[in-house]
């Protein structure tokens, strides 16, 4: 334990402006704008090298670095074999290296792939198909048809992630309420749609007549005004990298965009033109429409706008519900003026404009890669990234960039990958909205697309996933033997239970699963229920 903490110590310590333009800057702002298993465990937690290896990877999961070559994060692979009851390896470093006293319990063996299906070696000669299953119904129907904890509307699939072949169904092509794992569908869209190399920009322009400093929003709701970007360059899998370029342009590398950065660099830009003071814009004309969901003022959700500093979060959190500034683009604009100050640049307070095709841009951030925002949207259920990444897919394909524009560009690209869209209804990117319909035969279809390998665009789909009693959402379930075999998106609204993922089995099949349960009138009994299922699937 002591060597595996000074391994991960390094990746803590990483991880640690004139009445002309105003009334110009108006006129522009009014203008038209385009748990427990109830059957016999078939293995135990072991003791020694098992509760040593558990103790460890809680203690470093988040801080573990970047996704390996086969999906997981180190602390992923040493907590899954803790739970194996194999034993007794020490990972080659023998005893006497280990610090282990003759007798006690050896350290936690080396463990294969969770995701041996995307390159992993846990099984010889990697992931099988799977054969015949035709007791998958005697296993799942006691809980998914029969139990009376999932509501009056049920309705599951489970697939060969290998060939896509159906393997269970419980009225799969029934459309229901999925709530949160329309990110999946939102995932896929994007990456497809824009590529997992696409980053989000944000940027500052200085209009050549009048001299107004726009603030051009670039739709990044994961931009940081934070000094230390609030210790979340952890969660991006490595440290922020080098301010890049030239030109006045910064970039990102794993860790969020800084608005820091981006005041710093447009102080120094305008410095070289002999300018100190501005008259501050900000540009919100990326996204069209009303920025308010249908669901109004939530803790879940800020308003969805172009232009954002932590997703207009008032306290210190990084993720899951908080309170919201009520215009977020006007509190990052404001806070972006307060930035300048320190760097010797006074800015009016800030309004509303668009940026001219004749702008000059001064400085520029960019997000980290859409992979890992989409990894981030799908661990921690990130809703503002979600309607963000809906957005960028009706920019990128030439839809409106509003809610219903953003629905139709997600619909569209699922139907030209070929998969199942009958029935499905996208009005958000995020499953907040009520009236989404997925059925789950797109939800599996969507994970085999995204295991397919010849789509490696798609990696960060899977590769994102909660991991059962890991990560996001995710980390405080399956407590009772499935842990770090499950990886799912959760869903949950009122009266709306919903998982959908992947499990590698025991004998190397990887399969893909799709669980709804609407009408639901205990949110805990149904969520316990679709975890056993769940976990069924994974120990049978």
């Amino acid at each position: 334990m002591a060597r595996a903490a000074d391994a991960v110590r390094p990746r803590l310590a990483r991880f640690a402006r004139a009445t002309g333009p105003r009334v110009t800057r108006f006129a522009r702002a009014t203008a038209p704008r385009l748990t427990r298993i109830t059957r016999p465990k078939t293995w135990q937690y072991t003791a020694g090298a098992a509760t040593a290896g558990l103790a460890l990877a809680a203690g470093v999961v988040t801080a573990a670095g970047p996704w390996d070559s086969t999906g997981q994060r180190t602390a992923e692979r040493d907590r899954a074999v803790a739970l194996d009851h194999t034993g007794g390896a020490d990972h080659g470093h023998g005893a006497e290296a280990s610090g282990t006293a003759p007798g006690s319990p050896r350290p936690a063996p080396s463990a294969g792939a969770v995701l041996t299906g995307l390159g992993g070696t846990a099984t010889p000669g990697g992931v099988k198909a799977a054969p015949g299953t035709g007791n998958l119904a005697d296993l799942l129907d006691p809980l998914l048809k029969d139990d009376p904890a999932l509501g009056g509307h049920r309705a599951a699939a489970v697939v060969d992630l290998t060939t896509g072949k159906r393997l269970y169904g419980l009225d799969s092509d029934a459309a229901l309420t999925p709530a949160s794992t329309t990110k999946i569908a939102t995932a896929v869209a994007a990456l497809t749609a824009m590529g997992p190399d696409h980053r989000l920009t944000t940027r500052t322009a200085l209009e050549p007549d009048t001299g107004e400093l726009v603030l051009v929003g670039g739709g990044d709701p994961t931009l940081t005004a934070r000094e230390d970007d609030g210790g979340t360059s952890r969660t991006w899998g490595s440290p922020r990298a080098s301010e890049a370029g030239s030109g006045g342009e910064a970039g990102s590398g794993g860790g969020p965009a800084s608005l820091r950065t981006l005041a710093e660099k447009t102080a120094a830009a305008l410095k070289k033109r002999d300018v100190r003071k501005v008259t501050l814009s900000y540009d919100t004309t990326l996204y069209a429409g009303p920025d308010l969901h249908p669901i109004g003022v939530n803790e879940n959700l800020a308003r969805v706008t172009a232009l954002m500093a932590d997703e207009g979060r008032t306290d210190d959190s990084t993720s899951g519900p908080a309170p919201r500034v009520p215009d977020p683009a006007d509190a990052a604009a404001r806070t972006f003026a307060d930035l300048l100050k320190q760097h010797g640049i006074t800015a009016s307070p800030p309004g509303p404009s668009k940026a001219t095709g004749r702008a000059t841009t001064l400085a520029t951030v960019s997000s980290p890669p859409l992979s890992a925002l989409v990894e981030r949207m799908l661990t921690n259920s990130d809703n503002d990234l979600a309607e963000a990444l809906a957005r960028h897919t009706a920019v990128a394909t030439g839809k409106r960039a509003d809610f219903a524009g953003a629905g139709a560009a997600v619909t569209a690209r699922l139907k030209q990958l070929g998969l199942p869209v009958d029935g499905a209804r996208f009005h958000d990117g995020s499953g907040l909205d009520r009236t989404d319909l997925i059925t789950p035969d797109l939800l599996t279809a969507l994970l085999t697309e995204a295991a397919d390998p010849a789509r490696p665009q798609l990696r960060a789909v899977l590769t994102g996933l909660p991991v059962a009693h890991f990560t996001g959402t995710l980390a405080g379930r399956y407590t009772d033997g499935a842990a770090g075999l499950v990886r799912a998106k959760t869903g949950t609204l009122t009266g709306v239970n919903t998982l959908a993922g992947t499990i590698t089995t025991p004998d190397g099949h990887l399969l893909g699963f799709a669980f709804l349960a609407n009408d639901t009138t205990d949110p805990y009994t149904a969520q316990t229920t679709l975890d056993r299922a769940a976990t069924a699937l994974a120990l049978p």
